[in-house]
């Protein structure tokens, strides 16, 4: 593993709380990590702490194999030979392009600088666009060429603090695949900090979700969203709600009792034993939920929010349980509108009855029908 945090923790003061509390995990070189929480829950001091900004107070972080901090060691952040890029570019305006992704590459005779600066431009996508200055290019420009000059002397590790947050949504996503697309063919490792999911969901080849300094899960995107670890992975990635429900034995077969109806046919499910009377909360995502004017379940719409192809529903049931749904878009129904809805869930995931969104890792239990 190239880069490895184990048990890291950072704690500003003996009597504070710690930011970061014994998180552990883990890339391989050339992968692409990503963090992801809520303002505040640690991500970008843990990449401070990577880059060596910030000391580790306790566990340790490894990059290929050297331990670079723990509590008795720390290695400078000019020595770990690490690039990052900032969320302000910080480019510097009197430099054209040229010269700002030269800057780290003044050990190099101007022959070999000049050759570097042209193939990371290259890379990157802006050749031709070296004698411009930082001021007459776009943000993606400007974005394209703080990645070029952390690119350009070969770092072992590439951090990026919110590298996309200065830019306008409708480009945000379409640039994480094209950084995403750069980064491959340099064959760079990076791990990022944003707060957007489809950033991390277009970038990342592995995901980490933080809450109040702690990793509640790592993961691929697709694991995340329907296998979350967490009752506050669950809440924070995609739309979803908790439904009161109860896991019933019927002979050899197993259900799983929702407002929606029972869920059958469910193989990897917990017995009623699982839980105190079998009560638990199952997790139903908006596309576990259906719009189908025959189904007998129906459910009045309190909410509705245009996505472009399709609207997300907010559903209430005659029990007074809320459900979401993805309707396509030319389903247009009224706000108070009755329809039609049935449950097709592929992965049931359940959590202890009334467990806070903050519980620790390891509280999902997750089911599979093998649909």
């Amino acid at each position: 593993m190239f880069l490895h945090l184990n048990q890291l923790s950072v704690q500003y003061a003996p009597s504070a709380q710690p930011a970061v509390r014994e998180v552990a995990f883990g890339l391989e070189a050339g992968q692409i990590g990503v963090l992801i929480g809520p303002s505040g829950c640690g991500k970008t001091t843990l990449l401070r702490a990577v880059a060596g900004l910030e000391r580790a107070s306790g566990g340790s972080i490894a990059l290929g194999g050297e331990v670079v901090s723990s509590a008795a060691l720390h290695v400078p952040a000019e020595a770990r030979r690490i690039g990052m890029v900032f969320q302000d570019y910080a480019l510097f305006p009197h430099l054209d392009v040229r010269a700002n992704v030269a800057f780290g590459l003044r050990h190099l005779p101007k022959p070999a600088r000049l050759a570097r600066v042209q193939e990371v431009l290259e890379l990157v996508g802006l050749e031709g666009l070296h004698g411009r200055y930082p001021h007459e290019l776009s943000g993606g420009q400007q974005q394209r060429v703080a990645l070029a000059r952390a690119l350009a002397p070969s770092p072992r590790l590439l951090l990026l603090d919110e590298p996309f947050s200065n830019l306008d949504v409708d480009l945000r996503e379409r640039l994480a695949h094209e950084v995403r697309a750069i980064l491959k063919a340099a064959g760079a490792t990076a791990l990022l900090v944003t707060h957007d999911q489809l950033e991390a969901f277009a970038i990342g080849d592995l995901i980490g979700v933080m809450h109040q300094g702690q990793l509640h899960q790592w993961d691929s995107a697709y694991t995340l969203y329907h296998r979350p670890a967490t009752r506050f992975v669950a809440e924070f990635i995609g739309h979803g709600v908790f439904a009161p429900a109860q896991i019933s034995g019927l002979g050899p077969e197993i259900m799983v009792l929702t407002p929606m109806g029972a869920l059958q046919d469910v193989s990897e499910c917990p017995l009623p034993s699982a839980y105190p009377d079998g009560l638990c909360d199952v997790l139903l995502r908006a596309d576990d939920i259906l719009h189908d004017d025959d189904a007998p379940v129906k459910a009045r719409i309190v909410r509705k929010s245009f996505r472009g192809s399709e609207f997300l529903y907010t559903l209430q049931l005659p029990s007074g349980e809320t459900v979401m749904t993805h309707v396509p878009s030319h389903h247009d129904h009224a706000v108070g509108e009755w329809i039609g809805i049935k449950a097709a869930v592929d992965h049931v995931v359940t959590f202890e009855r009334g467990s806070a969104a903050g519980a620790p890792p390891a509280q999902a239990v997750a089911c599979n029908n093998g649909n």
